[in-house]
Formats: C-alpha cells, structure tokens, sequence
C-alpha cells in the first residue's frame, strides 16, 4: 500500500516515454536549466572531475563542458524512462547500429556475451535500443535502490525490458546468466573499494575493479565492447567492436589499465555524455589526498 503514492509518477513517466525524441531533448534542455543550480553536490563532483581530467582546457572550456555534461545528464533521467516505458514504435528511427553481427554470431553458438561498456549519461536507453534490435532481451547488471518501494518500481520496469536484473555483487547469477548464453551489459568503470588495481585513467590513478577478465573465462563467454552516444540530430549511434586479444589473458592489473585506457578514447569522443557527476576518484593510492 505504500507504494501506491508512486503510481501517478509512474503513469506520468509512461507519458513522458512517449513524447517525440526532439521533444525530450528540448524538455532535458529546459530541466537542466531549472535544476543545475539544485544539484550542488553533483556539479561540485562533476567540475572536480572535469578540471583532474582536462587540465589542459581553460576554465571557460571546462565551465562549457561541466554544463553540457549536466544539460546530458538530466536528459538521461529522460532518456532513462524511455528505455523503460516506451512502445517500440516510438524508437524506431532513432538507432545505428555498426557491428551487431559480431554480437549475433557468437550467441547464435550458445555462448554468453558480456558487453564491456561505461557509465554514460543514457546507458539503459542504448541497452533498450539493441535490445530491440537483437529482437531479445540484453541482460543489465545494476545497484539495488535503498528505498524498497522505488526499487520495486524500476525492478519491475527494467524487467519488462531486459528481464530480470543482476545485482552489482551477484558475480554467481552473472555466471549463471553468462553460462546460459545471455548477453549482458557490464560496466567496471566506477570506483571500486575491492578486488582492485590503481590505473591512469585520464592520466589520474582510479581504483578499478581487477575481475572481469577472470568472470569471463569462467563463464566460458566472449566479450565484446559495446560503445555508444547521442549525436546531433538526436540519434543514437551504437557499435559493437571486435574483442581485445591483449585483454583476455592480460595480468588482472593490465587488463583494467587497457580498458581504462580504450575507455578514455572512447570518452574523448563525446566527454559531455560520460557520467562525471560520479565520484570516480574518491578511493586514493595510499598516501594520497582525497580529491573531493
């Protein structure tokens, strides 16, 4: 019973999930001008981030950067509800997608794929998107919400979408789902206090977590990298490329040094849809000062 207060923000996100692709884009526009000066902490961490990674812009090219990240941001939070809610007709048109063959090749053999990704600003929406191309369910890997009444509202709109999800810590139920020839999405590059290594990331040491290529060999799986951004003209470009080969069978330590490295490229691409409002530095080598 005490969820049902949510049920109006639920029928009133379905509505939003429905509105034109320019639509959503000039309403994030107008949002992030509105809540920007009520996201402190999060602005503070984003400008943090964005002045350890670009030193080398000046202060007005890093004030430009930190309000188009947070312009990308909020239009996430919209973004986010149409991958949960929106009919399938109302993304049709909006997707390129290059490489998708390499991901239907190897689970067309029964084996598992982890899509090595990061954490960009409409991560879910990309999801969503190649879900509906593969025309099967791609699995997500996700931080529980504290609050149990949200958490069973996005649990049960995740699901609809992606099927049920993983929890961040539940590497069995990864492998599990792996071992029976899913595909699942799977981002390392936030700060990790465990089973991890410090690597430059932006020429900054970041704590990263060190497991993944063992999770794969395990699983008997294949990874993939999976990248992804919003272009211009509001549609959303998807590729899928070839796997690492220096990755695999890399020492745990140089495995997260090359994705944090193939990342980054990826990031400097478009450094406005990469989720900076993340704490990515807060765990510091020993001896260090906090960065926060």
């Amino acid at each position: 019973m005490r969820c049902l207060g949510l049920v109006p923000l639920v029928w009133s996100a379905r509505l939003i999930a429905r509105l034109p692709q320019r639509a959503i884009l000039a309403l994030g526009a107008g949002l992030s001008w509105v809540l920007t000066p009520l996201l402190s902490s999060r602005r503070r961490t984003a400008r943090r981030n964005i002045a350890l990674c670009f030193p080398e812009l000046a202060p007005a090219q890093q004030h430009a950067l930190l309000r188009a990240n947070l312009r990308a941001t909020v239009t996430g939070a919209l973004e986010l509800l149409r991958a949960w809610y929106a009919p399938s007709q109302a993304l049709r048109g909006l997707v390129r997608i290059e490489g998708l063959e390499r991901l239907q090749s190897v689970l067309v053999e029964g084996r598992g794929v982890l899509l090595f990704t990061g954490h960009f600003t409409h991560t879910e929406l990309a999801v969503r998107l190649l879900s509906e191309a593969l025309g099967r369910p791609v699995r997500t890997v996700i931080r529980r919400h504290n609050r149990a009444c949200l958490e069973q509202v996005f649990e049960q709109a995740r699901a609809r979408v992606f099927g049920p999800t993983l929890a961040k810590k539940d590497v069995r139920g990864l492998l599990r789902t792996l071992q029976a020839g899913e595909p699942v999405v799977y981002s390392a590059d936030q700060n990790f206090t465990y089973q991890n290594a410090f690597v430059p990331f932006f020429g900054v040491p970041a704590a990263t977590l060190t497991t993944t290529p063992e999770l794969v060999r395990r699983a008997q799986a294949q990874m993939l990298p999976f990248w992804f951004h919003r272009a211009e003209d509001g549609c959303y470009h998807l590729r899928i490329d070839a796997p690492w080969t220096d990755w695999q069978n890399a020492a745990p330590e140089d495995a997260a040094a090359i994705y944090m490295h193939r990342l980054e490229a990826v990031v400097r691409e478009h450094p406005e849809q990469y989720l900076w409002v993340h704490r990515r530095f807060k765990t510091r080598p020993d001896g260090q000062a906090p960065v926060y």
